[in-house]
C-alpha cells in the first residue's frame, strides 16, 4: 500500500505535483500530513468523499498546495 506521501502526490496536478516536489522532504511531508488533516477534518469534503473520493483527495490536496505553497 502506498504510503501518505505518495497518495498525497498521486492527488496533486501535474503542476501542484512539480512544485511540491521541488521541497524538501521534510517539507513534502508536512504538505502530506496537512493533505490527511484536510481530508479528516472538512465537512465540505465529506459530501464529496460519498459521491466521489478520489475527486475529494484532489480537492483536498490541491487545497493544501493552494494555502501552504503560496507564491
Amino acid at each position: 500500500m502506498p504510503d501518505e506521501l505518495t497518495r498525497f502526490l498521486a492527488a496533486l496536478s501535474p503542476a501542484s505535483r512539480e512544485k511540491v516536489r521541488a521541497q524538501p522532504r521534510e517539507r513534502q511531508q508536512q504538505l502530506a500530513d496537512a493533505w490527511e488533516t484536510e481530508l479528516t477534518e472538512d465537512t465540505d469534503l465529506d459530501t464529496l468523499d460519498e459521491v466521489s473520493p478520489v475527486a475529494a483527495e484532489d480537492e483536498a490536496a490541491e487545497r493544501v498546495v493552494r494555502n501552504l505553497l503560496k507564491d
